[in-house]
Order: structure tokens, then C-alpha cells, then sequence
């Protein structure tokens, strides 16, 4: 009586170990663990807008630092996804589809689960890595403006009036 040894065929292994090294990496992007080439919006952060004169500055006291609010915009900011999403969600799904149905329509669920997994793989991917600042302009009393850019929704409107101190902005009251 012969035995016959099964082993696995080097392309299964292949295939086993780049799922795994796929898996580390989604689950080290997802966790924020690798870094980024975009960076992150401080409350502090500011940047220049070109200064404007809509009123003539007279001689009377001007505090350098106060002013009014011109605008508060919501920016969302989608970054572009790696494709890490895209290939664990057709494995995945492909993997799903296997599973259901024999024959031809095995193969069809195993295609349909793939082409499904990438989509919402890549979609889960986009979702988790978008961000949102708020863009803040200030017009100050001396006729320039400034845009602030902060990460939580600030609490001014247009036309009230804040102070900036060390590069925020602050109710002036």
C-alpha cells in the first residue's frame, strides 16, 4: 500500500503569504501606523491671503490683532486612496463568492464577490482616510486678512468680531 504526500503547490503559498503582507499593511494604514505624505491641519495653522484695503484706515487706534469675520467655509479633504482596500475587498469577496453556488455559477458568485469586494473595499478605504478642516478668513482693522485653519467648527459668523492670539482665533470680548 502507497501513500501519496500531498504537499501545496508554490503559487498557493505565494498567494497565502501576499494576502498576509496585503492584510499588515491595510490594518497598519487603517491604524494610521505608516505615515503619510499629506500633512495634518493644526488649529494654529495659518496661511496668507493677499492683503486688500476695503475701507481707508484713519488715525484713531487700531488693535493689530482684532478684527472681523468675512467667512467660515467647510473643507473637506479626500485623499487618494492606495489600492490596499481595493485588493483585501476582492479577496475577500472573492473568497465570500467561493463559497456560494457549484459549477459555473460558483464561478460567477466567486467574480461577482471579487468585482463587489473591491468597490466597497476601496470605498471603506476613502471613507476612513478623509478629513475635514474649517478655512476661517479674518479681515483686520488695519485691512489686511488672514485665513485660519482650524479642525473643529468654530463657533463665529460673519461680521463678529475676534481677536487673534498666537495664531488663533479667539472671541474679542
Amino acid at each position: 500500500m502507497t501513500t501519496a504526500s500531498k504537499t501545496s503547490s508554490p503559487i498557493l503559498w505565494i498567494a497565502s503569504i501576499a494576502i498576509i503582507l496585503f492584510s499588515a499593511v491595510g490594518i497598519a494604514a487603517f491604524m494610521g501606523w505608516l505615515p503619510t505624505a499629506y500633512g495634518e491641519q493644526n488649529a494654529d495653522s495659518t496661511s496668507e491671503v493677499a492683503a486688500h484695503t476695503d475701507r481707508p484706515v484713519t488715525n484713531k487706534s487700531i488693535c493689530a490683532d482684532c478684527g472681523v469675520i468675512v467667512s467660515t467655509q467647510l473643507i473637506n479633504n479626500v485623499k487618494n486612496t492606495s489600492g490596499i482596500g481595493l485588493v483585501s475587498g476582492a479577496v475577500v469577496g472573492g473568497l465570500l463568492g467561493s463559497k456560494v453556488g457549484g459549477g459555473r455559477g460558483k464561478d460567477l458568485a466567486t467574480v461577482a464577490g471579487a468585482v463587489g469586494g473591491a468597490v466597497a473595499g476601496n470605498e471603506i478605504e476613502k471613507s476612513s482616510s478623509a478629513t475635514q478642516h474649517y478655512e476661517i478668513t479674518v479681515r483686520f482693522d488695519n485691512g489686511s486678512s488672514r485665513v485660519f485653519n482650524q479642525v473643529n467648527q468654530p463657533t463665529w459668523q460673519s461680521g463678529d468680531r475676534v481677536r487673534v492670539i498666537d495664531g488663533v482665533v479667539r472671541s474679542n470680548g
